[in-house]
């Protein structure tokens, strides 16, 4: 048996994360959150509250499970927020990592960190995992302090990279491109979208199969674990109204500039898979397929 610890259980990829991991006969899970557990169901794994801004309550918590592997999803993303927060951003992606590390090496556990896109200034993408990191929002220089701890750190570790997580969870706060979407075309609204900005959407089952087959393999080192294709939101509008057959023609494009975000996002980002594939045998949905899963579960 495998005895893997998760952070951040109640957000989406941690549901997925429970979801699949719960699956794995070789797999014992430890499902770990801030206050209760808000999944819903509670079959096939253990839940442990825990505060990852809390050094002792990481060390006590991790200390007592003592997990093969940590799985770390758990950060602070809202990009605005951070700009704003920058203290509640620091001590969520940058400390909380550090006391994650103290805990991995006292109980010899391998680290699954997950990061992003952002700690890229989006000059040049898509990326590859040698690919130099320039962050040009607070949230990106968190996630790329974040990094660099864990990468700096002598403990056996992976970082898991992603873009643009979507997918449908219990009670999430958040929608995502292709709810949102959906709901306005269907209410008739007209939306902007934009055009000058790039991506890789990931599907969260496709970044939660990544993780696991990061933790299964305790495979060291970067890896992008993304969607496969490099899109616009605007072609990920186009895409859902065709799937869904929506009105296409209340969708307009629009430059970046005519949206006023607090947080600056860098234009074009992406990943590229190789060695994901290569190393892992990770192997994601396209963008299609993606929206043909979310559809699925709307049911």
């Amino acid at each position: 048996m495998k005895k893997i610890l998760l952070t951040g259980a109640n957000g989406l990829l941690g549901q997925k994360l429970v979801g699949l991991l719960t699956k794995q006969p070789n797999v014992e899970l430890i499902a770990t959150a801030r206050g209760e557990n808000r999944l819903p169901f509670s079959d096939g794994y253990t839940y442990r509250a825990m505060d990852i801004t809390d050094r002792q309550q990481v060390l006590d918590v991790i200390g007592d499970v003592r997990p093969d592997v940590v799985i770390h999803g758990a950060a602070m993303t809202d990009v605005d927020k951070c700009e704003v927060q920058k203290d509640a951003c620091w001590a969520q992606n940058v400390h909380a990592v550090e006391y994650i590390i103290e805990a991995c090496r006292a109980a010899n556990a391998f680290l699954v960190h997950v990061s992003t896109d952002f700690i890229f200034d989006g000059a040049a993408g898509p990326y590859d995992e040698d690919a130099e990191a320039n962050p040009i929002s607070f949230y990106g220089w968190s996630k790329q302090a974040g990094e660099s701890a864990v990468r700096h750190s002598d403990i056996r570790w992976a970082i898991a990279r992603t873009v643009l997580v979507y997918g449908i969870a219990h009670d999430m706060s958040r929608s995502n491109i292709i709810l949102w979407v959906k709901k306005s075309l269907e209410d008739g609204k007209n939306i902007k979208v934009v055009t000058d900005q790039w991506r890789s959407p990931t599907l969260a089952e496709d970044l939660a199969m990544g993780c696991f087959l990061i933790a299964d393999q305790e495979a060291e080192g970067i890896f992008n674990i993304s969607g496969k294709e490099v899109l616009t939101p605007y072609e990920m509008a186009i895409q859902t109204a065709d799937y869904f057959g929506l009105d296409k023609s209340l969708i307009a494009q629009a430059d970046a500039s005519t949206f006023t975000q607090v947080a600056r996002r860098p234009p074009r980002t992406g990943f590229i898979l190789d060695k994901a594939r290569t190393v892992l045998g990770y192997e994601p949905h396209s963008f299609a397929e993606g929206i043909a899963v979310l559809a699925e579960q709307l049911k």
